[in-house]
């Protein structure tokens, strides 16, 4: 039922196995609260109801239980039936939902029942929809009417959209357009074969954690045949355990970074000119300044961009002077091989996510 009164139900989200410690927090909060650890057996919840002021308890276990990963303060509770969700749902929205608003009806459901998330989302949003004259927007909208469903029992609130936290949003641009345009150039590292293996897997994630387009193991000379074999399994164990992670769990489609292998020389030899060469170095010129250029070489040119990472021993210096910049990211540190590329990629996305922001936002 939906209930006037101050005191009632707050439920708690935490991480897995912290369930108890936040119930312990609670309870010094609120001594008379009735605190349900795992209420139902269901795993990372707390549920508190409370005599006293819902609304000042949950404002006090944000502010002072860190354990509480989300805490929903419920406007209203009912049976998990599906028509006294519906019921109480529009009940609620009458209160809260105006027709100036957008909204979003977020359910999640836990326990067996006769009806789906889905059908609460559908029913219940097209209700509210039809009795505020309110927009529906599940992206961004300005309210959220979110219903959780315990087994035998319902709670639903109303909270701002802005509470909940999105890694995409207005004032972000995605970057991995960005990155599948670039080739990585990554000279190998060639050592004892144990760590050939282990810098080959990091450099492999990393690169396709950002899905760059290409990458170029690119030894120099004449090297030992083993040692490159065995980085070269690394680094496809690394693509290959990467992508696989993406593939399951991104809503989109994922670019598999190709890999090659050319020397260093031929490929300054064949790219020169042609396409866009940038050294990371510490010879160069402080990553900072270099905003304008970047912009103008990695934006505006219209042509391949490669990175050009070292190993042990660097980029030879005589590819310096066939180097549209050579870069330095941290002035005063050597940046560790299997970390190179990885800060070079996270400092172009740095210095140019606010003019990739506004080439979306022109186009639109």
């Amino acid at each position: 039922m939906l209930e006037e009164s101050s005191g009632g139900y707050i439920l708690v989200k935490t991480l897995l196995g912290l369930e108890r410690v936040a119930a312990t927090h609670i309870a010094d909060l609120d001594p008379d609260a009735r605190i349900e650890p795992l209420p139902r057996g269901l795993g990372g919840l707390v549920l508190v109801h409370t005599p006293h002021d819902r609304y000042v308890l949950g404002e006090r276990i944000e502010a002072q239980v860190p354990e509480a990963e989300h805490v929903v303060v419920a406007d209203a509770w009912c049976r998990a039936s599906l028509d006294d969700i519906l019921q109480q749902g529009l009940a609620l929205a009458r209160s809260r939902i105006s027709a100036s608003d957008t909204f979003a009806i977020r359910t999640t459901r836990r326990g067996k029942h006769d009806f789906t998330s889905i059908d609460v989302n559908v029913r219940l949003g097209d209700l509210v929809r039809r009795e505020t004259g309110a927009s529906v927007d599940l992206t961004l909208p300005d309210k959220v009417l979110a219903v959780e469903i315990l087994h035998d029992l319902a709670l639903l609130a109303v909270y701002p959209g802005s509470k909940e936290r999105r890694k995409m949003r207005p004032g972000k641009a995605p970057l991995y357009p960005l990155f599948r345009h670039l080739t990585v150039v990554q000279m190998p590292y060639l050592g004892p074969l144990d760590a050939c293996r282990a810098f080959g897997v990091r450099i492999g994630r990393e690169i396709q954690t950002f899905e760059v387009g290409e990458l170029v193991i690119a030894p120099i000379g004449c090297v030992k045949a083993e040692q490159l074999r065995v980085f070269l399994d690394g680094v496809f164990e690394g693509v290959e355990s990467r992508y696989e992670i993406q593939r399951r769990t991104y809503g989109r489609r994922v670019h598999r970074t190709r890999v090659f292998v050319q020397d260093l020389y031929q490929l300054v030899r064949d790219r020169y000119r042609k396409d866009v060469i940038l050294v990371f170095e510490p010879e160069g010129e402080p990553v900072s300044k270099l905003a304008h250029q970047l912009d103008q070489l990695v934006l505006q040119s219209g042509k391949r961009v490669n990175l050009l990472f070292g190993a042990r021993e660097g980029i030879p210096a005589g590819i310096f002077r066939f180097a549209d910049l050579v870069i330095d990211l941290s002035p005063g540190i050597t940046i560790a091989t299997d970390y190179a590329a990885c800060a070079g990629l996270i400092a172009l996305a740095t210095l140019l996510h606010e003019r990739l922001l506004q080439q979306s936002t022109d186009r639109r």
